[in-house]
């Protein structure tokens, strides 16, 4: 028996399991003792039918002999001779039946404790992969379908690193001693036996390419259906508040009904598999008794033999029928393993250049020459010829309308992108040279949207930060102006935020981001329009720290409003990616252009409000 008869599947959906061959060298032990436990625990499966076999034959060789001594003491010495003989090859049987199923055991926790630790790697693997990944990739990729294939695609990984693997090596191994055996006994019978075989291989080609296709619609309708309930949890304050929640249970039906079609349709071709494998098993007992039966009456083989050869059929049943079972996971597999791939194979746009550098401290001169930026993932140009500097411990405040450009330049400077055009130096040097780590730990960046993880908030606060105490922790959050806030909390510091701090208002999430951001002690500091859900008192508070405490800092403040509190080193405005005006606070009035217009309409703001 050909290997082909397991293996009837198209070259091109196998390919995308290659990539896993590097893990089977990693644990070829396990995969090497597990294949010589299959070989044993089948070797000891093929004695079995043998001892049937010597029985048998012993019993009609006899059954004559014993006829004739009917009316004879000597009957009954023969007839408890051979109960003897007979017992001992029961209590044979059952001791090969023993030694194998000690086998078998070992063989399951050599083979499926291997792929328990290949799908932990696995996982490890696209998860580090995906923290590697540029921003531009989570723009273009949603979560749910991130979700999807680190979870449900890894798992149909496994099946087939374990239990397909597993049934696969013990297919091959009894076939080959099956066949021998049978061989051994006679060719013709043997070749008349396995006569359905080939008709299983072709089938299993064309019902495997089914499912292939079936099983990667079916795990593309998941990632869809991960997606939109990750939505809908993220968003359910949206959701409640619009009086949604019927139309997106209703989408989310229609969803879920396209899933079910789809493996609906893949249960149907599986469904095929099993009775097409009992029939040809079927077939192959009825041949094997009528073939056998002919051979008997020529004198070619004994009675025992067909008894062997139709245990060896049967014992074929469940490795021949388990070939669907096998391809079905393979396919399946197959399918999963090209949505990883997909993912593994995208190179993060952001990563180290050879060479670079990494270091303990920055003076914190920032320079902007001609830098242009096109976002990669909708091809908008953001930046046109931003040009500037900022000497160490300096002050910058980047000022300007929605969609202007301010937030680019804040995702420059710590690497989320990288230029079109250009050059961001840092201390003198591309900041390119430097390593991605280095360069983000010496920098203390808020964006807009402060994200904070579930768990408690002192953690929350020393994210990034090892080996800090929590008088360190207390201090900064009081530059924050948060303190209060958190020991006001049921638990204080160690209570638990919540989902993106869903338990904390938008104030307090955003100066626990600013106090994470100040405990890193970093030597630039970028604040991204993160005041805009403080009142004034508490803006003051901050607004003072920064004024005394990062003196000897460079920050760089985006915003859209105008803080006089805070003095300023330069300022920059932008419109449409372009800077239309630069200079201090006094240069700017003077010029009486955009920046002069912004602080009349703060200032008139004011006065209604007081009014």
């Amino acid at each position: 028996m050909s290997l082909s008869l397991f293996f009837a599947f198209e070259f091109q959906p196998m390919k995308y399991l290659f990539y896993l061959n590097k893990y089977f060298v990693q644990y070829k032990w396990h995969l090497i003792i597990g294949t010589l436990l299959v070989f044993g625990q089948n070797y000891f499966r093929i004695l079995q039918p043998r001892m049937v076999r010597h029985a048998l034959d012993l019993v009609v060789e006899n059954i004559s002999l014993y006829r004739m001594y009917a009316g004879f003491d000597a009957q009954a010495k023969l007839y408890a001779s051979l109960a003897g003989i007979l017992l001992f090859f029961g209590i044979t049987v059952l001791v090969l039946a023993l030694i194998m199923g000690v086998f078998m055991y070992f063989m399951r926790q050599t083979i499926i404790v291997m792929s328990r630790l290949i799908e932990y790697d696995l996982r490890n693997e696209i998860f580090v992969h995906y923290e590697n990944l540029d921003l531009a990739f989570y723009k273009k990729n949603n979560t749910g379908d991130l979700m999807a294939r680190i979870t449900e695609d890894v798992g149909k990984v496994r099946m087939y690193l374990g239990p397909a693997i597993m049934y696969a090596i013990n297919l091959v191994g009894l076939f080959a001693m099956v066949i021998y055996a049978m061989l051994s006994v006679s060719r013709e019978l043997t070749l008349y036996a396995l006569l359905p075989l080939p008709f299983l291989s072709i089938s299993i080609y064309y019902v495997s390419n089914l499912i292939n296709k079936k099983s990667e619609a079916i795990q593309k309708q998941l990632s869809v259906l991960n997606s939109a309930a990750q939505e809908v949890y993220s968003g359910i304050r949206v959701i409640k508040s619009y009086v949604q929640e019927g139309p997106m249970g209703r989408f989310f039906a229609g969803e879920s009904e396209s899933y079910k079609g789809k493996t609906m349709e893949l249960a149907r071709v599986q469904a095929l598999f099993h009775p097409l494998m009992l029939l040809l098993i079927g077939m192959s007992t009825i041949i094997t008794i009528y073939v056998g039966g002919i051979q008997v009456i020529k004198g070619n083989i004994t009675p025992g033999n067909i008894a062997e050869f139709v245990i060896y059929v049967n014992m074929l049943t469940w490795p021949v029928t388990a070939i669907g079972w096998v391809a079905s996971i393979v396919q399946q597999a197959a399918a999963s393993q090209k949505r990883i791939n997909e993912f593994l194979e995208t190179e993060p746009a952001i990563k180290d250049e050879k060479n670079t550098i990494s270091v303990e401290q920055f003076d914190g001169k920032i320079s902007f020459q001609n830098v242009r930026f096109t976002y990669p993932d909708t091809g908008i140009e953001a930046l046109r010829n931003i040009s500037f500097e900022l000497k160490p411990g300096q002050k910058m405040a980047i000022i300007g309308r929605t969609g202007s450009g301010k937030t680019t330049i804040a995702d420059l400077l710590v690497r989320l992108y990288d230029v079109s055009g250009g050059k961001v130096l840092l201390d003198g040097q591309d900041i390119k040279t430097y390593s991605l780590a280095s360069l983000r730990q010496r920098m203390g960046y808020v964006p807009q949207d402060g994200f904070l993880f579930s768990d408690t908030v002192e953690t929350n606060l020393s994210f990034g930060t090892t080996g800090i105490e929590r008088d360190k922790i207390i201090e900064f959050s009081k530059y924050a102006a948060v303190y209060q806030e958190i020991m006001g909390l049921s638990k204080g510091f160690d209570t638990i935020v919540g989902e993106r701090g869903v338990t904390l208002s938008g104030g307090q999430k955003q100066r626990i981001s600013i106090a994470r951001a100040l405990v890193k002690e970093p030597d630039i500091i970028i604040l991204d329009d993160c005041l805009s859900a403080v009142d004034a008192t508490t803006e003051q508070t901050i607004l003072g720290y920064l004024n005394t405490a990062l003196s000897d800092k460079t920050a760089i403040i985006i915003t859209h409003r105008i803080y006089a509190l805070l003095q300023f080193d330069k300022i920059i405005v932008l419109e449409d990616g372009q800077i239309i005006e630069a200079g201090t606070h006094e240069e700017l009035v003077t010029r009486k252009g955009f920046y002069f217009d912004m602080l009349e309409k703060q200032k008139s703001e004011v006065r209604e409000i007081k009014a």
